[in-house]
């Protein structure tokens, strides 16, 4: 059974450049500087914009990582509207005719709770792929990438150089990949009593 083992493995507003939009309602970035602001940094959802509250002292470049980091917390949170089977399934389908022509065509899209060194896995002979209940909760294009990553197996199913190529043209690939080995290290690092996060 080739199961594929994707491993665990202030001042006036500006929006920052080169920021890549998060989330299917989100179309800009609107970062608000405080004098008051003197070590938090918070944001929301105010319409078709996200709002990303930092204190006026912060460097460009920190305001760069924290302007990811809030995004990605964001969209952790709106994802805990948890995505059920089925909608997993229609999703699994969208990316298909968005990446691959719909020619991957899984029989079965589902969460699992069985899966916890691996995010997901397919099984091209009965066109099966099981996710991870572990990704419940990570950002969107996380969990896409995971589907593509299994919907590629449908298609290939080795890791060579022709199932690569079919997920370069998801543009978040490395982020994702990026994305989930920072949680495989994190969760290997000790946990601190009392550390807490601006």
């Amino acid at each position: 059974m080739p199961a594929d083992p994707l491993q665990s493995a202030g001042s006036p507003p500006r929006s920052p450049s080169g920021l890549p939009p998060r989330g299917p309602a989100t179309s800009a970035v609107e970062v608000r500087r405080s004098a008051r602001r003197s070590r938090t940094v918070s944001a929301y959802r105010e319409g078709d914009r996200t709002i990303v509250l930092i204190p006026a002292r912060m460097s460009e470049a920190e305001e760069q990582r924290w302007v990811m980091v809030m995004l990605d917390k964001l969209a952790a949170q709106e994802s805990k509207r948890m995505l059920g089977d089925a909608e997993l399934t229609e999703r699994a389908e969208r990316l298909s005719e968005q990446y691959f022509e719909g020619r991957a065509r899984p029989a079965s899209v589902r969460w699992v709770t069985n899966q916890n060194t691996r995010w997901g896995s397919c099984t091209p002979a009965e066109g099966s792929i099981r996710l991870s209940h572990r990704l419940q909760g990570m950002p969107e294009y996380v969990v896409d990438y995971v589907l593509l990553h299994e919907l590629a197996h449908l298609l290939v199913p080795g890791h060579g150089p022709r199932f690569w190529r079919l997920l370069e043209a998801y543009p978040r690939t490395e982020r994702a990949r990026g994305y989930l080995e920072g949680v495989v290290a994190a969760d290997r690092l000790p946990h601190l009593p009392g550390a807490r996060e601006e």
